[in-house]
């Protein structure tokens, strides 16, 4: 049973799982670990966590479920770190944006006799912004949380903290989802990922044109204001993004490229006019 959590990562994400499980009703220990002191206190004045620690690895021994909520690299360096001091009835968790790394140094490091189990996780759910100050209960509301588990959990190694883990989820308002991790990062390269880049590619690029030109400022709409709030997203949210995806991005960004091309290449021509009649058939529902 899952009484005492350590959330390992107070930002965006790591704050709203501790607000959602508090909304949603889990009355156990949620102690929290940041670098960044004043994201810790935040969160913990938030009433994200319940209590903080200066020494995560202890905190770690004591809990039920380590929620890691840090960037990617870091996860995977949490993750080692983690494996030699925990024991078979906990479970490690992530909130990872990709997951293929992740789940092999799972594979390597835990989910067999004598270990804690690793479930992967990512939640659909985050904002252009981050930090403990912007996290909220409700963001996982209606968001699809993904779990690429790998090879199926022993139950000697945490398989019921799994199950148990995901009721919560799910408690949240998210639909929990299984995919392996290689389709994973395939399709979040096409979903996620290459939005982000083109944002923030002409984010840069409007930067370079106009700079501080307070008449384009004052006509962009709100397309151009959607798009510029998405290349607004930190380097840091991004950078481990790109290092452990970095193939599926370049063919998504190349296949971009190329696309681009022919609307440019079809501007004066029919190709136009197929070319917006092609994507009028893609549509995405609401959330």
């Amino acid at each position: 049973m899952i009484e005492r959590i350590l959330i390992v990562g107070t930002g965006l994400l790591g704050a709203s799982t501790g607000l959602a499980l508090r909304a949603h009703g889990f009355a156990g220990e949620v102690a929290g670990w940041d670098r960044d002191v004043a994201s810790l206190e935040t969160a913990l004045q938030l009433g994200a966590i319940t209590s903080t620690t200066q020494e995560p690895m202890q905190a770690a021994k004591e809990a039920d479920l380590i929620l890691l909520a840090v960037p990617v690299l870091a996860i995977m360096d949490w993750m080692r770190r983690l494996a030699d001091v925990l024991g078979p009835h906990q479970l490690v968790t992530d909130v990872g944006s990709t997951k293929q790394q992740i789940t092999e140094t799972a594979s390597q490091h835990y989910n067999r006799p004598g270990r804690a189990a690793f479930l992967p996780g990512h939640p659909m759910a985050g904002k252009e912004v981050s930090g403990a100050e912007h996290a909220e209960a409700q963001l996982f509301s209606g968001a699809v949380w993904l779990f690429t588990p790998g090879a199926p959990l022993m139950p000697e190694t945490g398989a019921a903290a799994a199950l148990e883990f995901r009721t919560l989820v799910e408690g949240f308002g998210c639909r929990t989802l299984e995919m392996d991790s290689g389709r994973h990062d395939e399709l979040l390269a096409w979903v996620s990922h290459l939005p982000q880049f083109l944002a923030t590619a002409l984010s840069a690029l409007l930067e370079d044109k106009f700079g501080g030109d307070s008449e384009l400022r004052a006509i962009g709409g709100r397309a151009l204001r959607e798009m510029t709030r998405l290349g607004s997203s930190p380097y840091s949210m991004w950078r481990d993004v790109a290092f452990t995806n970095a193939q599926h991005v370049k063919e998504t960004l190349l296949a971009l490229e190329q696309r681009l091309a022919h609307l440019r290449e079809n501007l004066d021509g029919p190709g136009l006019r197929e070319e917006f009649e092609h994507a009028n058939e893609f549509r995405l529902g609401p959330r």
